[in-house]
């Protein structure tokens, strides 16, 4: 089973409600979506992670109250350093990212999420996943982990999110 959650700013800022094609950005992924989608995930006994990624971080959960936490920590990444998108410096060095390449990180952060879906769908024993997909006036984020009771990694109501644009995306094998 495939479910698709966003709050009501990435529904509007995809044009779901309207029909418009949400799930793929005009080109395709980036090339630096691309790469990571070849280089695939493993999952490394209790966690899933990035092949050959997290090797730098303590054992989880490391600091983290659970695995969820710890997983969200070292899956995470910025979409605008892969997406090319205008990221405007303040003088101060802040980032501002304007609306429309809000929505740009936000489709390339949904079709990310649905190709690895598609990873984790081709794995021998295939595990419940999710990709939180989150952009905002600053930066844009994608992070991912395996659906575990009682661990979210996300508000279950996604309009608590009122100054950023929100999807997750969850895949649930079938048995």
């Amino acid at each position: 089973m495939l479910v698709i959650r966003m709050n009501d700013g990435a529904a509007a800022g995809l044009g779901v409600l309207a029909g418009a094609g949400f799930a793929m950005p005009s080109g395709g992924l980036s090339a630096g979506l691309r790469a990571m989608v070849v280089d695939g995930i493993e999952l490394r006994e209790q966690v899933v992670v990035w092949n050959g990624g997290a090797l730098w971080a303590a054992p989880p959960p490391g600091n983290f109250g659970d695995l969820t936490g710890w997983e969200c920590f070292v899956n995470s990444f910025h979409l605008e350093d892969l997406v090319p998108v205008d990221v405007a410096l303040s003088e101060e060095g802040e980032p501002s990212i304007g609306e429309v390449d809000q929505v740009v990180l936000l489709r390339h952060g949904v079709a990310f999420a649905l190709e690895i879906c598609r990873l984790v769908a081709d794995m021998e024993d295939p595990i419940p996943v999710r990709c939180i997909v989150s952009t905002n006036r600053t930066n844009g984020t994608f992070r991912f982990h395996k659906i575990r009771d009682g661990q979210s990694g996300v508000y279950e109501n996604l309009d608590v999110y009122r100054e950023e644009k929100v999807a997750v995306v969850d895949f649930q094998p079938a048995g």
